[in-house]
């Protein structure tokens, strides 16, 4: 199974429901058409919170946003 998990939630909510679960995050980063993309700090816990987004889970792919600049920096 993997760590990635997409959530149609706030990047709070998905915070919060971490904590409250003892489940590590590794990364979380919005997504252009709403939602959170969420990286889990292990695969135990990500089924932890698969369970717990169960109706919150985006189907599919999701887009994201891009983190390099289109032009180089130097």
């Amino acid at each position: 199974m993997s760590r990635e998990l997409y959530v149609s939630l706030d990047e709070a909510t998905v915070e919060t429901r971490c904590q409250a679960r003892k489940v590590g995050i590794s990364a979380i980063e919005r997504l252009p058409q709403g939602g959170v993309r969420l990286v889990c700090m292990s695969v135990d816990g990500a089924d932890t919170m698969r369970a717990s987004f169960r109706s919150n889970l985006i189907k599919g792919g999701a887009i994201r946003q891009k983190h390099r600049p289109t032009t180089p920096l130097w």
